[in-house]
Order: structure tokens, then sequence, then C-alpha cells
């Protein structure tokens, strides 16, 4: 580990001659990308740096207990042993989680799906508080929502919404959710009280950019049709609505919230890169076997995740064994705890691996 530690301090340093050469700061495009690199290495430089220290002083320390001192100051400086000790133990480790490989997509800006699942009217009114959640959650976080799809039914839930998050490090945060998630509560429209068991599914994909995956204009059926809202009412009279069927996979995307055929294909364009580079990472992941035992955000939408119970006003997210009794917060936005919590695991698990 030093020995990589020291190789990225050494290429730091080389990072940091270059910024201050004039020719590398009249190339904007040159000058930006070294800065980014500079900025990615600096917390593990200044924190192996504060590591070496720390060893230093200790090395310091046990020397000088080597020497024989009084008992008084034998005792203070057996005490500063223990602090230097715990100091370079806490610093190790967090050396090791910088040392983790970075996802590359955890800067980039994600596209979020929820569909109501089973359960009918009441997992489609599901299927819009979880809207309502990430989209609480993003204003919290200041990022910016960007709706690219919805299917509205008349009570006011979404059989389908199909939102995009910008905002930096969206990916990081919300890549977790993807998967099963299921409310008990009894329903508005229940005139018994009884408790009803729903579900509704959420998949978190990355934005693809035009640069990483180009899609050929030869692979995808492009049918264009009429708009219609709830209960079949027609919202325009022009053929606006897109549908792009991507033929080598079969996947489908339909986008008809603009008024604009431009703009809605050009939407259903954005969520077929971002499903089809998904796609493409997940059966290089399989062929890698690059998937861990017990990871927590295996990206599988068929896995029951979370479950919300309103009766005892509690969440339980099933891969982690952690419930919280704040149910209320948690849909009105306050994500963070169990993000924190699913992300801490998911480092553990990697460093365990290491």
């Amino acid at each position: 580990m030093i020995e990589k530690l020291e190789a990225i301090e050494e290429r730091y340093e080389e990072i940091t001659q270059k910024l201050s050469d004039p020719q590398v700061i009249s190339d904007q495009q040159q000058f930006q990308k070294l800065a980014k690199a500079h900025s990615d290495l600096s917390d593990v430089v200044e924190t192996f740096r504060t590591y070496r220290k720390v060893e230093q002083e200790l090395r310091d320390t046990r020397a000088m207990l080597a020497e024989g001192l009084d008992a008084e100051m034998k005792e203070l400086v057996e005490e500063e042993r223990r602090r230097l000790e715990a100091e370079a133990a806490r610093l190790e480790s967090e050396l090791k989680r910088l040392l983790l490989p970075k996802d590359p997509n955890d800067e980039k800006n994600v596209i979020v799906e929820i569909r109501g699942g089973t359960g009918g009217d009441e997992a489609a009114l599901f299927a819009g508080d979880l809207f309502r959640m990430y989209s609480r959650y993003a204003e919290r976080q200041g990022w910016r929502i960007e709706l690219l799809s919805g299917n509205a039914t008349e009570l006011g839930g979404f059989k389908e919404v199909i939102f995009m998050v910008h905002g930096n490090g969206a990916y990081s945060r919300l890549k977790f959710e993807s998967g099963v998630h299921r409310v008990q509560r009894v329903p508005t429209t229940e005139a018994g009280g009884r408790i009803h068991t729903s579900t509704a599914t959420v998949a978190v994909l990355p934005e693809a950019e035009e640069v990483e995956l180009e899609i050929d204009p030869n692979e995808i059926r492009v049918d264009v049709f009429r708009s219609s809202g709830p209960g079949g009412q027609s919202v325009n009279t022009t053929d606006s609505a897109v549908r792009i069927t991507h033929v080598p996979t079969g996947l489908v995307v339909s986008c008809q919230d603009e008024k604009s055929q431009h703009k809605n294909k050009e939407k259903a364009l954005r969520i077929l890169r971002a499903r089809l580079l998904d796609k493409l990472q997940q059966e290089q992941a399989q062929a890698m076997a690059a998937e861990r035992k017990g990871q927590v955000g295996t990206g599988d939408r068929s896995e029951r995740i979370r479950t919300y119970n309103f009766p005892q006003g509690r969440v339980t997210d099933h891969r982690i064994g952690l419930t919280l009794h704040q149910i209320d917060s948690i849909l009105d936005g306050e994500l963070q705890p169990l993000i924190d919590a699913l992300a801490e695991r998911d480092q553990a698990d990697q460093l365990k691996e290491l």
C-alpha cells in the first residue's frame, strides 16, 4: 500500500508542476483535465502525508519509551503513544477507503424510472409518493429535476414516471435505490380499513453521453402517435408523441409529455441511451465476474430492497437490516441516513475484499 501511495504522491507532484506551466495554462482543455486529476488525488495525498507524519511521531515516541524515563514522564509518553497509535489506525483505514476503485459513473446525472407494481391504484399512488420523495431529496441537495415521461392516473399517482436528476454526484447518492420498494398501509380507497401491501420498482441509470454510446440510426424504429392523458382523453390533436424501438435489443421507450415531436424524440433518445449503457455495463460486469457477493447495490430490479410500513411508522432496508422509525421524514426527502448507511456498508464490503 505504501508503494502505491508513494507513486500517487509522485504523480500528484508532477501534475502540480505542470499546472504552473504557461503552455499548459494556455490550453484550457488540458489545464481543466489536469486540474481535475489534481483535485481527485489531493485527498489521498494529504491523508498520506498526515499518516506519514503521525507514523514518524509514533516512532519517536516509542524511542523515548525505550530510553528509560521516570514514572511521571513515562505515563505522559505512554498516553501520547496510545493517541498516536489510534490516529495512525484511523488514517490507515481512511487511506484504504480512498484507494478503493471509484465508480466511473458516480459524478454523473441520473435517469430514474419508477413504475407501479403489484397493487393496482395503490401501487400507482405509492409510485407517486416515491417520485415526490426523490424530488424533495434532490431539492435538499440543490439538484434539478427534469421530468422526461409520466403516465399519471386519475387518483394522482403514476403508472410510470421517468425523470432526470441534474447534480454533481447524483449517481453516487442514488445508485443504491434500484430495486423493488414495498409499502404496507391502509389505502384511502379501502373502506374496511385493511392493510394492503403494494410495490413499485425503481431503476437508477447513469446518464449516457453521446460520446459514450452512439446509437446507430439504422438500428432504431421511430413511431409517432397522438398523445393521450388519463382515461384516454386527448391532450392535443397532433401526432407529437414518440415511440422509439431499439431493434437489436428490443428496448422500447415512449415519450409524450412535450407538445413538440422533436422534444419528445430527444427525451426518448436520452432514456434509451441510458438504458443501453446500463445494459452494457451490467453484461460486462457479469462477464468479468465483477459482481461482489452480498453487494449492497446489485441494481437487480426484482430484488425487494425496502419496506415502508405506515401502521408502525417504520422504513426497513432489507439489504443491510436497518430500520428507522422516521417514515414521514423519509418520504419527505430525508433520505441521507439511509444513503449514508448503504454507502458505508458498500465500502466495508469492498475493504474486506482488499
